[in-house]
């Protein structure tokens, strides 16, 4: 073959290579996804190859999918596919996908710990946004031996969560996720808290305690340090706490807007009508700022509340019982009036 020759050949397979590579280029280093935002696919456990390229069909460019598929069908993903939730951002290259599934990684949530009343609430909720199955939750959160190994039981539990966002991955396990938030419970329980809750007497569940019924009490943050001064003070005297929402939370109905004396008698260590002292746990997860009332309670010599007649979500203080009886009469006969039950 001459020089002519082999010319002859040399320029049509430049061109094929050339044109090879763009393809190369165009099915592995281009975007994969057709969206302008940024997608997440969530992976599960028993996901497959096939049924994570299933998943990303929608988010993915006709070009992606199939570059996808070539990189992958070189490669052992088949094997071993790794779950949990990846960010298919809008200028990824397809290649940079292939990495991030192979090697799984995965992008975290922030998870918000939310102000639940009864742990299978949280449960739920916290099964909304992770693999973990809600009932996985409930059950360990209900489970006395697997509490004590956290440290309290399945009254005290509640006050482990602090409400407040963290980053999590969303594939973490029970174990892990309950592990993170006892790490946080314990940062945020710091020195300065926990001096603060010896000063009063109380530990910190007790403390959580006495917060999630001053929540329950008021939406009014600045008022919650003088009811948390007031309950401390039955608590001094060794009086009962009386306590409406203890009520609500032993019968099981927090719609219940108005509190009568037959639901005094409701047979539960809960209620602290019945039973002096705190209830054995917390009745809600308690808000920072509940458990910081606490905390900073506003000294004085207040032994009785009652909600204004108002309706202002604020209360009336009172020193004597009778002073007490003249505020609920005020509030019931303002109830009476707007005919509320």
């Amino acid at each position: 073959m001459n020089k002519h020759q082999a010319k002859y050949y040399l320029i049509p397979a430049a061109a094929c290579l050339i044109g090879l590579l763009f393809l190369v280029f165009y099915y592995t280093c281009t975007a994969f996804s057709a969206k302008t935002e940024t997608e997440y696919v969530y992976i599960d456990d028993d996901d497959n190859a096939d049924s994570v390229f299933v998943k990303l069909s929608p988010i993915a460019s006709s070009h992606g999918i199939t570059g996808l598929r070539t990189l992958i069908r070189h490669c052992d993903y088949h094997e071993k596919v790794h779950s949990g939730r990846y960010a298919i951002e809008p200028d990824l290259r397809i290649v940079s996908l292939f990495r991030k599934l192979k090697n799984g990684q995965q992008s975290p949530l922030m998870l918000t710990i939310p102000e639940s009343r009864t742990i299978p609430r949280l449960a739920a909720i916290l099964g909304k946004k992770l693999m973990i199955d809600s009932t996985a939750i409930a059950q360990a959160l209900t489970d006395s031996i697997y509490c004590n190994k956290l440290g309290y039981d399945v009254y005290s539990i509640p006050a482990m969560f602090v409400p407040n966002t963290y980053e999590v991955y969303w594939n973490i396990s029970v174990d892990q996720l309950m592990e993170r938030l006892k790490s946080e419970h314990d940062v945020f329980w710091n020195k300065s808290r926990r001096q603060k809750a010896n000063a009063l007497g109380l530990t910190p569940e007790e403390v959580c305690t006495v917060a999630s019924i001053i929540d329950e009490e008021t939406a009014n943050t600045e008022e919650k340090p003088m009811i948390a001064g007031m309950y401390l003070n039955r608590l001094k005297e060794g009086m009962p706490l009386q306590a409406d929402p203890t009520v609500k939370f032993a019968i099981g109905d927090f719609s219940i807007r108005r509190i009568y004396k037959n639901m005094l008698d409701t047979d539960s260590p809960y209620n602290t009508y019945r039973n002096e002292g705190l209830p054995p746990g917390p009745i809600k997860i308690a808000s920072v700022k509940g458990i910081d009332a606490v905390l900073n309670r506003v000294p004085h010599d207040y032994l009785y509340m009652c909600a204004k007649e108002d309706f202002s979500g604020t209360h009336n203080f009172a020193r004597t019982y009778s002073e007490h009886l003249a505020n609920a009469a005020r509030y019931a006969k303002a109830l009476n009036e707007r005919g509320i039950k």
